[in-house]
């Protein structure tokens, strides 16, 4: 497994390199100009936007511009912002850990209702509990996010005023940035974040389960006597847990980046909005940063998802 593990690892090296290459070339494409923001200011002298041109290595041909960023990347100096003029390292650090909270408090949510939904609308298959998790999921899919998240604030945080109605932590207060304060914040927002999750994985722990339990291992298991509860938690559950690994761990890297709506409907200052910010402005060393990350977590997230399949089947090796 170890072997396998680095082999993985030292192929995702050309791979990130090459989707370096798609993506900054992209971004170049893209109409506008990084310095068309410097030249709405009607002081700004030709001069001064050479300067600037010059600080920021926008004076040189593309390729150099490319090798110098990569070179930047591999030395831990990821640029500076064109809007801040900050690093852009220190910048996604202040942004990342609200985006961790709140994508992982999604990712958890979703992960512990759905799985238990889909396998127990699997096991009540056409009754009322399966008809209605059925209609329930069929409306969190196509449910628009930021709608919910309005209804969701204007019941809970204007009518009820139970939670706050956006933010990360409130503005006034004894318990300003504490951990029950972050908590109340995080709870509309998180459960926005799941919804789509919850019901595409429930449908999908579902259809997994109901297909696991016409397989013929299980109608031996249950001509064996064994009882209906160790037939689904030691026969089935595993199984049927296989192909629901590639699609909850191939969500982790869209549960990190789609969070673009919820975060600017509840004023969440993560890593979303910052990059929405970012793409408005054509902040590119954030925007290079920023998609790079990501193209991390979907390689590393396809490792795990690997790993997990050799835990869940011991018949697969590596």
């Amino acid at each position: 497994m170890l072997k396998y593990i680095i082999k993985r690892v030292l192929k995702a090296i050309p791979m990130l390199l090459a989707v370096s290459i798609v993506i900054y070339a992209l971004l170049q494409a893209m109409p506008g100009d990084p310095i068309d923001m410097y030249l709405e200011n009607p002081s700004a002298t030709p001069e001064a936007i050479e300067a600037i041109k010059k600080a920021y290595g926008l004076d040189q041909p593309v390729h150099i511009q490319y090798l110098n960023w990569l070179k930047g990347i591999v030395t831990g100096d990821w640029g500076r912002s064109f809007m801040s003029r900050r690093p852009v390292l220190e910048l996604i650090g202040e942004k990342l850990a609200p985006t961790l909270q709140l994508s992982g408090t999604a990712f958890l949510i979703a992960l512990v209702i759905a799985i238990p939904l889909g396998i127990s609308g699997a096991i009540r298959k056409g009754k009322f509990f399966d008809n209605a998790t059925s209609t329930m999921t069929f409306l969190g899919i196509s449910m628009p996010a930021f709608w919910f998240g309005m209804m969701l604030q204007l019941l809970f945080a204007v009518q009820l005023q139970w939670l706050p109605t956006a933010g990360r932590t409130s503005l006034t207060g004894g318990d300003v940035g504490s951990f029950t304060d972050v908590l109340r914040h995080l709870i509309m927002p998180s459960i926005v974040l799941s919804l789509i999750y919850i019901a595409s994985w429930a449908r999908y722990a579902r259809s997994n389960f109901i297909e696991v339990l016409n397989q013929d291992y299980i109608r031996t298991a249950r001509a064996k006597g064994l009882r209906e509860k160790t037939v689904y938690t030691v026969h089935a559950l595993r199984n049927a847990l296989i192909p629901l690994v590639t699609v909850v761990m191939l969500d982790i890297p869209a549960i990190f980046s789609g969070a673009v709506v919820t975060e600017t409907v509840f004023a969440w200052p993560g890593m979303g909005s910052f990059f929405n910010d970012a793409l408005n402005k054509q902040d590119f060393p954030v925007l290079m940063g920023i998609l790079m990350i990501n193209a991390v977590l979907v390689i590393v997230s396809n490792l795990i998802a690997d790993i997990l399949y050799a835990i869940l089947d011991p018949r697969i090796k590596y």
